[in-house]
Protein backbone atom coordinates (compact mmCIF):
# COMPACT_ATOMS: atom_id res chain seq x y z
CA UNK A 1 0.00 0.00 0.00
CA UNK A 2 1.32 3.44 -0.96
CA UNK A 3 2.14 5.90 1.28
CA UNK A 4 -1.18 8.22 0.15
CA UNK A 5 -3.16 5.19 0.13
CA UNK A 6 -2.25 5.38 3.60
CA UNK A 7 -3.77 8.61 4.03
CA UNK A 8 -7.18 8.34 2.37
CA UNK A 9 -7.66 5.69 4.64
CA UNK A 10 -6.36 7.47 7.72
CA UNK A 11 -8.79 10.65 6.69
CA UNK A 12 -11.53 8.14 6.15
CA UNK A 13 -11.06 6.91 9.63
CA UNK A 14 -10.64 10.40 11.19
CA UNK A 15 -14.03 11.25 9.76
CA UNK A 16 -15.70 8.72 10.64
CA UNK A 17 -14.18 9.17 14.76
CA UNK A 18 -15.79 12.45 14.48
CA UNK A 19 -18.91 11.58 13.15
CA UNK A 20 -19.31 9.06 15.38
CA UNK A 21 -18.08 10.62 18.45
CA UNK A 22 -15.86 7.44 19.30
CA UNK A 23 -13.13 8.08 22.12
CA UNK A 24 -10.20 6.62 23.34
CA UNK A 25 -11.69 5.56 26.63
CA UNK A 26 -12.29 1.49 26.87
CA UNK A 27 -11.80 -1.16 28.62
CA UNK A 28 -8.23 -1.81 27.42
CA UNK A 29 -5.55 1.16 26.18
CA UNK A 30 -5.73 4.90 26.85
CA UNK A 31 -8.14 6.39 29.09
CA UNK A 32 -8.86 2.92 31.03
CA UNK A 33 -7.45 4.32 34.46
CA UNK A 34 -7.78 7.79 35.24
CA UNK A 35 -4.92 7.36 38.27
CA UNK A 36 -2.48 6.48 35.60
CA UNK A 37 -0.68 8.67 32.70
CA UNK A 38 -2.08 7.23 29.07
CA UNK A 39 1.04 7.17 26.76
CA UNK A 40 0.65 5.42 23.41
CA UNK A 41 3.37 3.76 21.97
CA UNK A 42 3.68 3.25 18.52
CA UNK A 43 5.14 -0.45 18.27
CA UNK A 44 7.11 -2.89 20.79
CA UNK A 45 10.46 -1.64 21.78
CA UNK A 46 9.05 1.71 22.40
CA UNK A 47 6.16 -0.07 24.50
CA UNK A 48 8.52 -1.87 25.87
CA UNK A 49 10.56 1.43 27.29
CA UNK A 50 7.18 3.52 28.23
CA UNK A 51 6.27 0.35 30.18
CA UNK A 52 9.71 0.26 31.83
CA UNK A 53 10.46 4.03 32.70
CA UNK A 54 6.72 4.66 33.58
CA UNK A 55 5.93 1.74 35.74
CA UNK A 56 2.52 1.39 37.55
CA UNK A 57 2.40 5.11 37.14
CA UNK A 58 1.16 4.43 33.50
CA UNK A 59 -1.15 2.60 31.31
CA UNK A 60 0.34 1.95 27.93
CA UNK A 61 -0.97 1.36 24.74
CA UNK A 62 1.01 -0.49 21.56
CA UNK A 63 -0.49 0.41 18.20
CA UNK A 64 0.82 -2.15 16.59
CA UNK A 65 0.05 -5.85 17.19
CA UNK A 66 2.09 -8.90 18.74
CA UNK A 67 2.92 -11.13 15.19
CA UNK A 68 2.12 -7.68 12.95
CA UNK A 69 4.43 -6.25 10.73
CA UNK A 70 4.30 -2.36 12.10
CA UNK A 71 6.07 -0.63 9.15
CA UNK A 72 2.80 -0.91 7.35
CA UNK A 73 0.47 0.13 10.06
CA UNK A 74 -2.98 1.16 9.31
CA UNK A 75 -4.99 3.04 12.25
CA UNK A 76 -8.42 2.04 12.81
CA UNK A 77 -11.13 4.45 14.26
CA UNK A 78 -10.23 3.62 17.87
CA UNK A 79 -6.85 3.88 17.75
CA UNK A 80 -7.12 7.22 16.20
CA UNK A 81 -8.81 8.32 19.34
CA UNK A 82 -6.56 6.90 21.44
CA UNK A 83 -3.88 8.80 19.75
CA UNK A 84 -5.97 12.06 20.39
CA UNK A 85 -6.88 11.24 24.07
CA UNK A 86 -3.63 10.12 25.17
CA UNK A 87 -1.47 12.42 27.36
CA UNK A 88 1.62 11.18 25.25
CA UNK A 89 2.15 9.81 22.20
CA UNK A 90 5.52 7.70 21.86
CA UNK A 91 6.57 7.54 18.38
CA UNK A 92 9.41 7.67 15.22
CA UNK A 93 8.71 9.97 12.42
CA UNK A 94 9.51 8.39 9.19
CA UNK A 95 9.01 4.45 10.45
CA UNK A 96 5.19 4.33 10.23
CA UNK A 97 3.39 7.17 8.10
CA UNK A 98 -0.18 6.31 9.40
CA UNK A 99 1.11 7.18 12.53
CA UNK A 100 3.13 10.63 11.92
CA UNK A 101 -0.40 11.28 10.62
CA UNK A 102 -2.34 10.83 12.94
CA UNK A 103 0.04 12.57 15.65
CA UNK A 104 0.19 15.55 13.46
CA UNK A 105 -3.64 16.13 12.84
CA UNK A 106 -4.50 15.35 16.83
CA UNK A 107 -1.27 14.98 19.32
CA UNK A 108 1.56 17.40 17.89
CA UNK A 109 1.64 19.01 21.46
CA UNK A 110 1.08 15.73 23.21
CA UNK A 111 4.09 13.87 21.05
CA UNK A 112 7.35 12.37 21.79
CA UNK A 113 9.46 11.96 18.55
CA UNK A 114 12.49 9.34 19.07
CA UNK A 115 14.27 11.09 16.12
CA UNK A 116 14.37 14.62 18.25
CA UNK A 117 16.11 12.74 21.02
CA UNK A 118 18.77 9.90 19.10
CA UNK A 119 19.27 11.15 15.23
CA UNK A 120 19.03 8.44 12.78
CA UNK A 121 22.36 6.98 11.06
CA UNK A 122 22.35 6.97 6.91
CA UNK A 123 20.63 3.55 6.07
CA UNK A 124 23.78 3.21 3.57
CA UNK A 125 26.25 3.71 5.85
CA UNK A 126 28.75 0.81 7.53
CA UNK A 127 27.90 -1.90 5.16
CA UNK A 128 26.56 -3.42 2.27
CA UNK A 129 23.21 -2.60 2.94
CA UNK A 130 20.65 -2.02 -0.22
CA UNK A 131 17.81 0.06 -1.30
CA UNK A 132 15.54 -1.76 -4.01
CA UNK A 133 16.13 -0.74 -7.61
CA UNK A 134 12.66 1.23 -7.60
CA UNK A 135 14.02 3.13 -4.35
CA UNK A 136 11.14 2.04 -2.21
CA UNK A 137 13.33 1.80 0.78
CA UNK A 138 14.53 5.71 -0.14
CA UNK A 139 10.98 6.77 -0.50
CA UNK A 140 9.70 5.03 2.90
CA UNK A 141 12.40 6.21 5.06
CA UNK A 142 13.84 9.07 3.65
CA UNK A 143 17.50 7.52 2.92
CA UNK A 144 17.42 6.86 7.24
CA UNK A 145 17.38 3.43 9.23
CA UNK A 146 14.81 3.42 11.81
CA UNK A 147 15.98 0.39 13.80
CA UNK A 148 18.31 2.53 16.43
CA UNK A 149 17.06 0.09 19.20
CA UNK A 150 19.39 -2.71 18.23
CA UNK A 151 21.93 -0.66 19.52
CA UNK A 152 21.05 -0.84 24.05
CA UNK A 153 23.27 2.79 24.51
CA UNK A 154 20.80 4.55 22.11
CA UNK A 155 17.98 2.90 23.59
CA UNK A 156 19.05 4.26 27.04
CA UNK A 157 19.18 7.49 25.92
CA UNK A 158 15.78 7.05 24.64
CA UNK A 159 14.47 5.94 28.17
CA UNK A 160 16.14 9.40 30.15
CA UNK A 161 14.56 11.59 27.47
CA UNK A 162 11.47 9.47 27.92
CA UNK A 163 11.24 9.71 31.86
CA UNK A 164 11.85 13.77 30.96
CA UNK A 165 8.74 14.06 29.29
CA UNK A 166 6.42 12.02 31.44
CA UNK A 167 8.06 14.44 35.00
CA UNK A 168 6.69 17.28 32.81
CA UNK A 169 3.58 15.52 32.33
CA UNK A 170 3.72 14.18 35.88
CA UNK A 171 5.25 16.78 38.32
CA UNK A 172 4.64 14.49 41.16
CA UNK A 173 6.16 11.48 39.86
CA UNK A 174 8.85 12.96 38.40
CA UNK A 175 11.42 11.56 40.20
CA UNK A 176 9.93 8.12 40.15
CA UNK A 177 10.16 8.11 36.45
CA UNK A 178 14.56 9.45 36.39
CA UNK A 179 14.99 6.36 38.96
CA UNK A 180 13.00 3.65 36.88
CA UNK A 181 15.10 5.06 33.63
CA UNK A 182 17.92 4.96 34.98
CA UNK A 183 17.28 1.23 36.61
CA UNK A 184 16.80 0.59 32.53
CA UNK A 185 19.96 2.40 31.62
CA UNK A 186 22.17 0.50 33.68
CA UNK A 187 19.94 -3.26 32.56
CA UNK A 188 21.09 -1.97 28.80
CA UNK A 189 24.47 -1.07 29.54
CA UNK A 190 25.26 -4.78 30.98
CA UNK A 191 23.03 -5.90 27.60
CA UNK A 192 25.71 -3.81 26.09
CA UNK A 193 29.12 -4.91 27.64
CA UNK A 194 27.47 -8.92 27.24
CA UNK A 195 27.80 -7.57 23.31
CA UNK A 196 31.40 -6.34 22.89
CA UNK A 197 32.66 -9.15 24.76
CA UNK A 198 30.25 -12.09 22.94
CA UNK A 199 31.49 -10.71 19.71
CA UNK A 200 34.64 -9.83 20.46
CA UNK A 201 36.57 -12.57 19.01
CA UNK A 202 35.02 -14.13 15.84
CA UNK A 203 36.15 -16.12 12.46
CA UNK A 204 33.59 -13.94 10.84
CA UNK A 205 32.06 -10.37 10.72
CA UNK A 206 29.82 -10.58 7.85
CA UNK A 207 25.57 -10.90 8.62
CA UNK A 208 23.58 -11.47 5.99
CA UNK A 209 20.20 -10.27 6.49
CA UNK A 210 17.04 -10.68 4.95
CA UNK A 211 16.19 -6.95 5.57
CA UNK A 212 18.80 -4.09 6.61
CA UNK A 213 17.93 -3.64 9.92
CA UNK A 214 21.01 -4.12 11.47
CA UNK A 215 22.90 -1.27 10.94
CA UNK A 216 22.95 -0.15 14.13
CA UNK A 217 24.02 -3.25 15.68
CA UNK A 218 26.86 -4.16 13.35
CA UNK A 219 28.18 -0.58 13.62
CA UNK A 220 28.04 -0.67 17.65
CA UNK A 221 29.86 -4.18 17.50
CA UNK A 222 31.79 -3.93 14.52
CA UNK A 223 30.01 -6.50 12.03
CA UNK A 224 28.79 -5.92 8.71
CA UNK A 225 26.13 -6.40 7.63
CA UNK A 226 24.92 -7.72 4.00
CA UNK A 227 21.42 -7.53 3.43
CA UNK A 228 19.16 -9.52 0.76
CA UNK A 229 17.03 -6.00 0.51
CA UNK A 230 16.77 -2.76 1.88
CA UNK A 231 14.92 -0.92 4.77
CA UNK A 232 11.25 -2.45 3.90
CA UNK A 233 11.13 -5.82 4.38
CA UNK A 234 8.45 -7.31 2.52
CA UNK A 235 10.35 -5.47 -1.30
CA UNK A 236 11.54 -8.39 -3.07
CA UNK A 237 15.51 -8.39 -4.29
CA UNK A 238 15.77 -8.51 -7.73
CA UNK A 239 17.80 -11.84 -9.69
CA UNK A 240 20.74 -9.13 -9.76
CA UNK A 241 21.15 -8.74 -5.92
CA UNK A 242 20.01 -12.67 -5.41
CA UNK A 243 23.60 -12.74 -7.04
CA UNK A 244 25.86 -10.64 -5.53
CA UNK A 245 24.03 -11.85 -1.87
CA UNK A 246 25.15 -15.50 -2.77
CA UNK A 247 28.96 -14.15 -4.23
CA UNK A 248 29.36 -12.29 -1.05
CA UNK A 249 27.64 -14.79 1.05
CA UNK A 250 30.81 -17.46 -0.64
CA UNK A 251 33.29 -14.60 -0.20
CA UNK A 252 33.37 -14.68 3.46
CA UNK A 253 32.28 -18.11 4.26
CA UNK A 254 28.62 -17.30 5.31
CA UNK A 255 27.83 -20.57 8.05
CA UNK A 256 24.29 -19.11 8.20
CA UNK A 257 21.49 -16.52 6.26
CA UNK A 258 19.47 -14.91 8.56
CA UNK A 259 15.66 -14.53 8.45
CA UNK A 260 12.74 -12.55 10.63
CA UNK A 261 9.85 -13.61 13.00
CA UNK A 262 7.66 -11.60 11.20
CA UNK A 263 8.71 -11.68 7.64
CA UNK A 264 8.61 -14.65 5.07
CA UNK A 265 11.84 -16.94 5.39
CA UNK A 266 11.67 -17.79 1.73
CA UNK A 267 13.76 -15.68 0.16
CA UNK A 268 16.78 -17.18 2.84
CA UNK A 269 16.51 -20.27 2.38
CA UNK A 270 16.90 -19.96 -1.05
CA UNK A 271 20.08 -18.33 -0.61
CA UNK A 272 21.06 -20.92 2.12
CA UNK A 273 20.28 -23.68 0.12
CA UNK A 274 22.61 -22.41 -3.08
CA UNK A 275 25.54 -21.24 -1.04
CA UNK A 276 25.32 -24.55 0.84
CA UNK A 277 24.55 -22.53 4.62
CA UNK A 278 21.58 -23.10 7.30
CA UNK A 279 19.27 -20.59 7.71
CA UNK A 280 18.71 -18.84 11.62
CA UNK A 281 16.61 -16.18 13.39
CA UNK A 282 17.55 -13.08 13.93
CA UNK A 283 15.25 -11.30 15.14
CA UNK A 284 15.14 -6.95 14.73
CA UNK A 285 12.45 -6.79 17.34
CA UNK A 286 10.01 -4.55 15.63
CA UNK A 287 7.63 -6.65 17.05
CA UNK A 288 6.65 -9.49 19.37
CA UNK A 289 5.61 -12.84 17.55
CA UNK A 290 2.25 -13.50 18.08
CA UNK A 291 2.76 -16.02 20.60
CA UNK A 292 4.04 -13.79 22.84
CA UNK A 293 7.24 -15.00 24.90
CA UNK A 294 10.33 -12.38 26.30
CA UNK A 295 10.67 -9.16 25.95
CA UNK A 296 13.36 -7.07 24.61
CA UNK A 297 16.39 -8.02 26.67
CA UNK A 298 15.42 -11.74 26.06
CA UNK A 299 15.36 -11.65 22.45
CA UNK A 300 18.42 -9.46 22.31
CA UNK A 301 20.32 -11.88 24.23
CA UNK A 302 18.69 -14.87 21.79
CA UNK A 303 20.48 -12.91 19.79
CA UNK A 304 23.55 -12.66 20.79
CA UNK A 305 23.55 -16.38 21.57
CA UNK A 306 22.37 -16.87 17.91
CA UNK A 307 25.48 -14.90 16.37
CA UNK A 308 28.02 -15.84 18.27
CA UNK A 309 27.31 -19.09 17.30
CA UNK A 310 26.67 -18.36 13.23
CA UNK A 311 29.78 -16.30 13.57
CA UNK A 312 32.14 -18.88 15.23
CA UNK A 313 33.31 -16.92 18.05
CA UNK A 314 34.91 -17.67 21.09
Amino acid sequence: MTTRTRLRALTAATALLALTGLTACSTEGAGADPDRVDVVAAFYPLQFVAERVGGDAVTVTNLAKPGAEPHDLELNPRQVGQVSEAKLVFYLKGFQPAVDEAVAQNAADRALDVTTVAPLRDATAGGHEHEGEDGHAEEESGGKDPHLWLDPTRLATVADRLAERLGVVDPDRAADYTTRARTLRGELEKLDTEYATGLKTCQRREIVVSHAAFGYLAERYQLEQIGLTGLTPDTEPAPQRLAEVAREAREHGATTIFFETLVSPKVAETIAAEVGAKTAVLDPIEGLSADGGGDYLSVMRTNLTTLRTALGCS
